[in-house]
This record gives C-alpha cells, structure tokens and sequence, in this order.
C-alpha cells in the first residue's frame, strides 16, 4: 500500500484537489471531513462530472463530485481480500483503514505486483 495518503477536505474545489492529484502525480484523492474518510475523487471523476459537462471546477464542490460511500478495507485483510472487494464493487483503488483511521490505499497495480513477487518467491526453490 501507499502512505501517507494524499487528502483534501470536502469542502475543497475540485480544481484545488485536481491541481494536488497533478502535483503529486496521482490519480485519485481521498475526501476527508473532520479527519474521517468520506469519499474518494478520481481523475475520471473529474473528466466525467466536471469537465464533460461543462462545470467550473474553480467552484463545484469536491463533496458533489466525489463517489461516496467510501469503499475500505481493513489493515489486516489478505490481498486476495482486498482483490475480493475490489471486484465485487467495480473499483480499482481502495483505501486502507486501521481502527477507522486512514493508513494508506492499495490500487490494482500494488496487489498485482504483490501477487507476482509471491508467485516468484514461491516458485524460486523450483527454479
């Protein structure tokens, strides 16, 4: 998983949480609301609800636009787990959550790689 986790409040524009994403190289970022992860904001969001249609993103509201509820997973779960819930609800990012606290986010990519890394440790006896 990645951490820290990239945060903007909900009552931030979209603009400002696109032009951190931008800065941070990231795809999406986590709405936070009284240090309490709310929803998640993604550069599709973005695309698709804000610039597809003709918003300012100076003004709409991050809370408008982001998706909601926020999709978790506990710091414990197994990769195959988080892969689980990942699939069942379409997602491809998914935050990482120690006794409700944010602690990080795992994306497809990070459980893909990790999945690889086992698989070749496995098999290295082998080879």
């Amino acid at each position: 998983m990645s951490t820290p986790v990239v945060t903007t409040d909900s009552s931030s524009t979209v603009r400002h949480a696109a032009e951190i994403m931008s800065e941070k190289h990231i795809g999406c970022i986590v709405v936070m609301e009284k240090e309490k992860p709310l929803g998640i904001l993604t550069e599709r969001d973005v695309v698709e609800k804000v610039v597809a249609v003709g918003l300012d993103a100076s003004k709409a509201e991050v809370k408008k636009i982001m998706v909601q509820p926020l999709i978790t997973v506990d710091e414990g779960s197994s990769i195959v787990e988080a892969i689980r819930i990942m699939r069942k609800n379409n997602i491809r990012r998914l935050p990482v959550l120690r006794n409700g606290k944010l602690v990080g986010i795992v994306t497809e990519r990070d459980l893909l790689r990790a999945m690889a890394l086992h698989a070749l440790i496995s098999f290295r006896p082998i080879l």
